[in-house]
């Protein structure tokens, strides 16, 4: 079994900044590949960005490419995402996934075993 906590949502103006963090325990950390996604009201949850067990390789959404920064900690069992020069379209509930069972697992939110329960972020214009 795997727990997911995120933390670090809130309420920002637009080209503001805020640091998300994933804390999870369970398993042992660094053998399994992690995510965040997001999802907006009355949209599908979409993959934001991606990281491998030893974080050397990441991944990103278009929408996010040089301006979200995701990272890992495996002495703290914590990921993190970096978002800056955030956008009104960058509001939603952010939710930190694991896929115990792969190393990199990829976009596809089926592959991913254990998720948080989110936290929001609000972007205002």
């Amino acid at each position: 079994q795997v727990q997911l906590v995120e933390s670090g949502g809130g309420l920002v103006q637009a080209g503001g900044s805020l640091r998300l963090s994933c804390v999870a325990s369970g398993r042992t950390f660094s053998n399994y590949g992690m995510g965040w996604f997001r999802q907006a009201p009355g949209k599908e949850r979409e993959y934001v960005a991606i990281i491998n067990w030893s974080g050397k390789n990441t991944y990103y959404t278009d929408s996010v490419k040089g301006r979200f920064t995701i990272s890992r900690d495996n002495t703290k069992n914590t990921m993190y995402l970096h978002m800056n020069s955030l956008k009104p379209e960058d509001a939603a509930v952010y939710y930190c996934a694991a896929a115990t069972y792969l190393a990199s697992p990829g976009a596809n939110p089926s592959n991913y075993n254990y998720w948080g329960r989110g936290t929001q972020v609000t972007v205002s214009s």
